[in-house]
Protein backbone atom coordinates (compact mmCIF):
# COMPACT_ATOMS: atom_id res chain seq x y z
CA UNK A 1 0.00 0.00 0.00
CA UNK A 2 1.36 3.67 -0.88
CA UNK A 3 1.79 5.89 1.62
CA UNK A 4 0.25 9.53 0.94
CA UNK A 5 0.76 13.00 2.74
CA UNK A 6 -1.43 15.76 3.01
CA UNK A 7 -1.68 19.23 5.03
CA UNK A 8 -4.36 20.78 6.45
CA UNK A 9 -5.46 24.09 4.85
CA UNK A 10 -6.04 26.17 8.67
CA UNK A 11 -3.09 25.13 10.47
CA UNK A 12 -0.79 23.52 8.16
CA UNK A 13 -0.18 20.50 9.77
CA UNK A 14 1.15 17.73 7.70
CA UNK A 15 0.25 14.04 8.37
CA UNK A 16 0.93 10.86 6.41
CA UNK A 17 -1.74 7.53 5.38
CA UNK A 18 -1.30 4.19 4.16
CA UNK A 19 -4.09 3.93 1.81
CA UNK A 20 -5.02 1.47 -0.89
CA UNK A 21 -5.06 3.20 -4.29
CA UNK A 22 -8.93 3.06 -4.85
CA UNK A 23 -9.61 4.91 -0.97
CA UNK A 24 -11.28 7.80 -0.98
CA UNK A 25 -8.73 10.94 0.13
CA UNK A 26 -8.79 12.06 3.80
CA UNK A 27 -10.82 15.30 3.81
CA UNK A 28 -10.59 16.21 7.18
CA UNK A 29 -6.99 16.77 9.49
CA UNK A 30 -6.82 15.09 12.57
CA UNK A 31 -5.07 18.04 14.62
CA UNK A 32 -7.61 20.31 14.36
CA UNK A 33 -10.47 19.34 11.97
CA UNK A 34 -10.00 21.40 9.05
CA UNK A 35 -9.83 21.00 5.18
CA UNK A 36 -6.40 18.79 4.36
CA UNK A 37 -5.55 17.70 0.77
CA UNK A 38 -3.58 15.76 -0.62
CA UNK A 39 0.48 17.41 -1.27
CA UNK A 40 2.13 15.99 -4.51
CA UNK A 41 5.47 15.71 -5.19
CA UNK A 42 7.81 15.59 -8.26
CA UNK A 43 8.92 11.76 -9.37
CA UNK A 44 12.35 11.73 -9.68
CA UNK A 45 14.71 11.72 -12.52
CA UNK A 46 17.92 10.07 -13.13
CA UNK A 47 19.61 10.98 -16.10
CA UNK A 48 22.58 8.34 -16.25
CA UNK A 49 25.20 7.95 -19.11
CA UNK A 50 26.69 9.67 -22.38
CA UNK A 51 23.78 10.60 -24.22
CA UNK A 52 20.55 9.08 -24.83
CA UNK A 53 19.45 9.94 -28.18
CA UNK A 54 21.35 9.06 -31.54
CA UNK A 55 20.83 12.66 -32.66
CA UNK A 56 22.20 13.95 -29.40
CA UNK A 57 25.63 16.18 -29.45
CA UNK A 58 28.02 14.67 -28.60
CA UNK A 59 31.99 15.46 -28.40
CA UNK A 60 34.28 13.78 -30.67
CA UNK A 61 31.83 12.56 -33.56
CA UNK A 62 32.71 13.89 -36.76
CA UNK A 63 30.07 16.11 -38.87
CA UNK A 64 29.76 13.78 -42.25
CA UNK A 65 28.08 16.72 -44.23
CA UNK A 66 25.37 15.01 -45.31
CA UNK A 67 22.22 17.02 -46.63
CA UNK A 68 20.72 18.30 -43.51
CA UNK A 69 23.11 21.15 -43.72
CA UNK A 70 26.90 19.81 -43.83
CA UNK A 71 29.40 22.00 -46.25
CA UNK A 72 29.68 20.86 -49.69
CA UNK A 73 32.77 21.74 -51.30
CA UNK A 74 32.51 23.69 -55.17
CA UNK A 75 33.81 22.26 -58.01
Amino acid sequence: MPTYEYECSSCHHRFERKQKFDAKPVAVCPKCRGKAKRVFHPSPIIFKGSGFYVTDSRKGVPDTGGESGGKKGKK
